[in-house]
């Protein structure tokens, strides 16, 4: 059941007096209303029955103050019972009991995991800073950052090893024993050196084993049992296993692994998140398994910007998102795109040929033309043929080097958006795209902050839902962290010209009654 909010102050609350005016937690207190939590999760509360449960926003606050400091469940609980700051920043009163360290782990897997609540917070903080002027900036950058995941990436072989001993394992659990008929004895794959033999082996163990169990045990009566042998077979079913790309960790089995570079790989998640470049908030977050393509779920995040309230003129990114679905929503938001061409989307030498978009022409670096154009339909792929005078091609001093085999004139084949893709090239070669284009640092520098400092470069937890839940948090973390900065740096420069002002008033009026 929840509970009204007690905000009767006891008289030790004027301890509060001590916290410094600009302190982080003061100034996130006093300028940024967390009241809209409460209304936002009461549905997951029973109005009527039940014991007193603490309060969403304090629960909320409370994983804020964990995210943004680093601390265990435990040590946030404690540190919150002794500092000042905490205490003022959670709106309870220095003696309040605060909740046990269970009751954390407890409110994030049944209130906030596997559902769009922390989005909202975020989305609703942001909308506040907007109506408030905090933010005013008109750019947004997007990027993608990794976070190892809390476990080591296996073979398969040692994947299927694990497995077939969770199944033994739980049938000793669930049963007492396991069956005699039940042979325990596992393949010892380390022995093998052919890894593709080893494979083999062990895949035809692990469902001999599962045939085994379904005909020995009855599996109705035997839950935990069965639920371990339906996600053996659902392991094994993945055509993606066997080559490693699947599951590689029975502890964590929505972790993948993913590519930095071409040469460099992890093992985890990928964040993916939009943040504004001049106040560097966060505005729209999404998580996902390591082997992730960035810019998938561009709509949706950058929906969820627009629904914050952010000005969107002004759109950042790297070479990733040079795709034309990306570029035909940002242009459908009325924004400038600022992300450079990707040689796999756009595959023309500009030293050899140029575009002129009024005529539909391509022309080559000898000053020969295109006079008509073919478009060409293919199983796989759409493109469109460009043809070049044939006499002029004939002449031609470079047609050695232009044109192989008895082909007279020269052909151009472009895919389907390269004439679009072609404008942007030319723009990315101005000074105004590589001075603005300078913006997107703050996208690097938001990734060095969340990993370093907030322990977003590794799992906490294990699974999708605990990873997204850590990351967003994270996120609405460093946002107030920044809010906060922010304000503190207004009301310095305020403070600033209330004294120069008063400073100037005052020698004015001596001067004048000198004068006078």
């Amino acid at each position: 059941m929840l509970k009204e909010k007690d905000n009767q102050l006891s008289i030790y609350s004027i301890l509060y007096n001590k916290i410094p005016e600009n302190h982080t937690l003061k100034i996130l207190y006093d300028e940024v209303d967390f009241s809209f939590i409460n209304k936002l999760l009461e549905k997951a509360y029973s109005k009527y029955y039940g014991r007193p449960a603490k309060e969403p926003e304090l629960m909320v606050k409370l994983l804020v103050l964990q995210r943004l400091y680093k601390l265990s469940d435990e040590r946030v609980i404690e540190d919150a019972s002794l500092n000042l700051a905490y205490m003022y920043f959670l709106g309870i009163n220095p003696e309040d009991e605060l909740p046990h360290p269970s009751l954390l782990t407890k409110f994030r897997k049944d209130k906030l995991e596997g559902n769009f609540t922390v989005d909202e917070v975020i989305t609703e903080v942001i909308k506040q800073c907007v109506e408030k002027g905090i933010i005013s900036g008109v750019g947004i950058s997007i990027d993608t950052t990794h976070s190892e995941a809390n476990t080591f990436k296996c073979t398969a072989e040692r994947v299927m090893k694990q497995l077939m001993k969770k199944i033994f394992k739980t049938i000793e659990k669930e049963n007492g024993k396991v069956p005699e008929g039940l042979s325990q004895e596992l393949p010892n794959y380390k022995e093998i050196e052919d890894h593709h033999e080893a494979k083999a082996i062990m895949k035809s163990r692990l469902e001999e084993i599962i045939t085994q169990v379904e005909e020995t045990i009855n599996l109705e009566t035997s839950s935990q049992t069965k639920q371990v042998i339906i996600n053996a077979k659902e392991i094994l079913a993945d055509p993606k296993f066997l080559e490693q790309k699947g599951v590689r960790s029975i502890v964590d089995q929505d972790a993948r692994v993913g590519h930095k570079s071409k040469t460099s790989h992890f093992f985890g998640y990928k964040t993916e998140f939009m943040m504004t470049t001049e106040d560097r908030i966060i505005t729209a977050i999404h998580v996902s398994n390591g082997a992730y393509v960035d810019g998938t779920k561009f709509n949706e995040l950058l929906d969820l910007t627009k629904k914050s309230g952010v000005s969107i003129g002004e759109v950042y990114g790297d070479k990733a998102y040079f795709r034309k679905p990306i570029l035909d929503k940002i242009k459908e938001v009325d924004a400038k795109v600022y992300i450079p061409v990707s040689e796999m989307a756009y595959k023309i030498d500009e030293d050899l040929f140029s575009y002129n978009k009024d005529s539909d022409e391509w022309f080559c670096s000898q000053g020969n033309y295109t006079i008509r154009k073919y478009h060409k339909n293919g199983k796989n792929r759409e493109s469109y043929r460009y043809y070049f005078d044939k006499e002029t091609c004939r002449n031609c001093p470079m047609r050695d080097m232009c044109i192989s085999g008895k082909t007279v004139g020269k052909v151009l084949e472009v895919g389907i958006n390269t004439t679009e893709f072609y404008d942007y090239s030319q723009q990315q070669k101005t000074d105004e795209f590589r001075e603005k284009y300078k913006n997107r640092s703050c996208q690097e520098w938001k990734n060095g902050e969340m990993k370093n400092f907030h322990g977003l470069d590794r799992a906490v937890g294990y699974g999708l839902k605990s990873m997204a839940l850590q990351a967003k948090l994270t996120a609405l973390a460093v946002n107030l962290k920044r809010i906060a900065a922010i304000l503190s740096s207004k009301k310095d420069t305020d403070f600033y010209f209330m004294i120069t002002s008063s400073k100037w008033n005052f020698k004015n009026t001596l001067i004048w009654k000198l004068n006078s």
